[in-house]
């Protein structure tokens, strides 16, 4: 089993900026994938941002040039430093670990973002 805990989320104004961390433990092999992902109120939950054990990383169109994902592999811990924050990035964000080898998928329980005035 694999536990995911996520912090850093909060309320910033537009323009802010906040860092998300999520602490990963338990059974991590060593080929993987680790992301956010985020759900807004009556939205579907969508891709935010992904790398690979490898270092490789994917983003949203949405969100490319402003958030950067990245991770400490010592600390099994992945980061997404978000900057130039818009009320449209209000959401709750996800940590998702996906196992490549068993198709095991993780979530977190998420953690609230709120861009406002």
């Amino acid at each position: 089993q694999v536990q995911l805990v996520e912090s850093g989320g909060g309320l910033v104004q537009p323009g802010g900026s906040l860092r998300l961390s999520c602490a990963a433990s338990g059974s991590i092999f060593s080929i993987y994938v680790m992301g956010w992902y985020r759900q807004a109120p009556g939205k579907q939950r969508e891709l935010v941002a992904t790398i690979t054990s490898g270092g490789s990383t994917n983003y949203a169109d949405s969100v490319k040039g402003r958030f950067t994902i990245s991770r400490d592999s010592a600390k099994n811990t992945v980061y997404l430093q978000m900057n130039s924050l818009k009320p449209e990035d209000t959401a709750v964000y996800y940590c998702n670990l996906h196992q490549i080898l068993t198709s095991a998928n993780y979530w977190g329980q998420g953690t609230q973002v709120t861009v406002s005035s």
